[in-house]
């Protein structure tokens, strides 16, 4: 009955794949010059499969089977949006401070901008995957363990622990360009959020997730020298936990546009009933 009610296929992932692949297809015809840099390393005259990016399609393989996965356009919409702007602005802040750049010189390129909100949704669904599978039944002694509350209680030592570690190495690494008002509206913003949680559990499932895909795509980019890091770290561990703090932010930002949105429809159907 569970599966019948939130089916893994429904009918906004077939929009939502069809939108990737539209994506995916605008990116190489738009900027085909790179994809024709890329296809160039190919020798199709001989064992032609040696030199596919296997890594590149098992990423996105990845991804397309998650973000399909109980697709909401009511809610997808929301993080494509969030994940758009928030990955702009990160590619800026990046760029422009010469944290990292691109084989492109670009500042920020265009071009990588679609893969924020991809992986945003990707995110969001091993997160609701990992907070399902701590939730469902465990065997004793671990159905005690939380049914007595101490999860949670667990989950906010870890936290703290994690987003205090994290902080620490994003001092260390943002160092050089702490005379950039970027980096410290940057900190200003992650020290606003992790200082005030509203779900421990959950922020510390996002940044798990957001970390662990990150990984994979810190790998790819850095050791395809598609973007390169100021330490020349293929890939530094900085930047493998920016990415589970970005999708904190980025789950974050939804909370509050959502939560905007509802006081807003609220207070217009207050106003729409005054006047009947």
């Amino acid at each position: 009955m569970q599966n019948r009610r939130h089916p893994l296929w429904t009918r906004d992932s077939s929009i939502l794949l069809g939108g990737f692949f539209l994506t995916i297809f605008l990116i190489v015809y738009i900027w085909w010059p790179l994809a024709e840099e890329v296809l160039s390393y190919v020798d199709w005259s001989s064992a032609w499969w040696r030199y596919l990016d296997w890594l590149l399609f098992g990423i996105f393989g990845f991804m397309s089977l998650t973000i399909v996965a109980r697709a909401d356009l009511r809610t997808d919409a929301l993080i494509v949006f969030v994940g758009v702007c928030g990955g702009l602005a990160i590619e800026s802040w990046g760029t422009q401070t010469n944290l990292w750049h691109y084989y492109t010189a670009e500042r920020p390129p265009l071009w990588i901008i679609p893969a924020w909100p991809i992986a945003s949704l990707s995110i969001d669904r091993i997160t609701r995957f990992m907070d399902w599978l701590i939730r469902v039944p465990h065997p004793l002694p671990l159905s005690q363990f939380w049914e007595r509350g101490w999860g949670e209680g667990v989950f906010r030592i870890l936290y703290w622990l994690t987003f205090a570690s994290f902080l620490t190495l994003m001092l260390v690494f943002v160092s050089p360009t702490f005379d950039k008002p970027y980096t410290l509206l940057s900190l200003a913003l992650c020290i606003l959020l992790i200082l005030t949680p509203t779900d421990h559990r959950y922020a510390l499932l996002t940044f798990l997730a957001g970390a662990g895909l990150g990984y994979f795509l810190e790998l790819w980019g850095t050791t395809r020298e598609c973007w390169t890091y100021y330490t020349f770290e293929k890939p530094p561990l900085f930047a493998v936990l920016a990415h589970g703090m970005a999708a904190v932010a980025f789950w974050r930002a939804g909370l509050m546009m959502k939560r905007m949105g509802e006081g807003v429809m609220r207070m217009v159907g207050k106003g729409v009933t005054s006047r009947q």
